[in-house]
C-alpha cells in the first residue's frame, strides 16, 4: 500500500515586492535611523525586512493602497513627528541644564583606578529622576581621570543633548587628602 505525499502549496503566501536592486521594497511606518523617514519607500535585504522591520512594526509592504494611505495622512504624520521632535528638544534643553556628579576611586594624580562609562552615567541620571538607556550615552571612550566632562546624549536621529559630568574622588579619599 502506498501513501500519497501531499506538498503544501506556498502560493497562498504573498510574495514581497522586489526592488530594482533585488531587495525588498517596504514603506516605512516610523523613522528608522540610517534608513529613512516615515512614509519613505525603501529597498532592503530580505533578512532585514523579515527579521527586524516587519516584526517590529517599523515598515509595511509597499502596496499602492499603503502608499495612498500615507499620502492621505502625510500632514498628520508630519505634525506628530514635529511634536515628537519638540519634546525631544525640550528634553535636550533640560539635560543641558543638568550637571551630575559621579564619585570614583582615584590616585593622587587624579587617574581613576577603574573608569566611568555609560552605566555609571545612567545610574547617576536615574538618581535625579532622568531615565535613559546606556546606548543613548555617546562617549569617545571611558572617563579615566577626575574632572569635568561634556557628554553627548543621543535622544533622536535629529536631536543630541549635552550633559555636564563631574568625576570627583570618593568622599573618604577627599577627607584623607585633607587630613594628610
Amino acid at each position: 500500500m502506498t501513501t500519497a505525499v501531499t506538498r503544501r502549496s506556498t502560493s497562498h503566501f504573498k510574495r514581497l515586492p522586489k526592488g530594482a536592486n533585488g531587495g525588498i521594497q517596504l514603506l516605512l511606518i516610523h523613522n528608522v535611523e540610517h534608513l529613512g523617514r516615515q512614509g519613505d519607500l525603501v529597498e532592503v535585504k530580505s533578512g532585514y525586512a523579515m527579521n527586524y522591520l516587519l516584526p517590529q512594526g517599523l515598515a509595511t509592504i509597499a502596496t499602492d493602497h499603503h502608499q495612498r494611505m500615507v499620502e492621505k495622512h502625510r500632514e498628520k504624520l508630519r505634525a506628530i513627528e514635529l511634536e515628537k521632535l519638540r519634546s525631544y528638544q525640550e528634553q535636550a534643553d533640560e539635560l543641558a541644564k543638568q550637571s551630575i556628579t559621579i564619585e570614583a576611586n582615584a590616585n593622587d594624580e587624579g587617574h581613576l583606578y577603574g573608569s566611568v562609562g555609560p552605566h555609571e552615567i545612567v545610574d547617576a541620571l536615574k538618581s535625579v529622576g532622568i531615565h535613559l538607556a546606556q546606548d543613548q550615552i555617546r562617549l569617545d571612550g571611558p572617563l579615566k581621570e577626575l574632572g569635568l566632562y561634556t557628554v553627548k546624549i543621543h535622544l533622536h536621529s535629529e536631536v543630541e543633548a549635552s550633559l555636564k559630568v563631574w568625576v570627583v574622588p570618593t568622599a573618604t579619599e577627599a577627607g584623607e587628602a585633607g587630613n594628610a
